[in-house]
């Protein structure tokens, strides 16, 4: 079955940076879109940054553009965020999310099938 297991997250200080990866398991991972989710406290689950099958095109939120990098590794079935420059509006709850479709483009939380347990973030000074 599919899994997707996130690691990690931490607490840091802002300006900080901090690398998550997400590993998974299951399927043909190159097939597929995957993208980088986190939700706040009494907010809705926002997606941060997505990027294709290949690796080649991605997607970033305003909110974390040119801050975070996604990348993948398709030979080692891993999925990574780089995130740079931390804001304490940055503390969420992390998830790593595979799309419901292989070979299509996923942008929209309803897009993913399958999620990660998820993985703390926390930007304090």
């Amino acid at each position: 079955q599919v899994q997707l297991v996130e690691s990690g997250g931490g607490s840091v200080q802002p300006g900080g940076s901090l690398r998550l990866s997400c590993a998974a398991s299951g399927y043909t991972y190159s097939a597929y879109d995957m993208g980088w989710f986190r939700q706040a406290p009494g907010k809705v689950r926002e997606g941060v940054g997505f990027i294709d099958t290949a690796g080649r095109s991605t997607y970033y939120a305003d909110s974390v553009k040119g801050r975070f990098t996604i990348s993948r590794d398709n030979a080692k079935e891993m999925l990574y965020l780089q995130m740079n420059s931390l804001k304490p509006e940055d503390t969420a709850i992390y998830y790593c999310a595979r799309c419901r479709y292989a070979w299509a483009a996923c942008r929209l939380p309803s897009d993913f099938a399958y999620w990660g347990q998820g993985t703390q973030v926390t930007v304090s000074s």
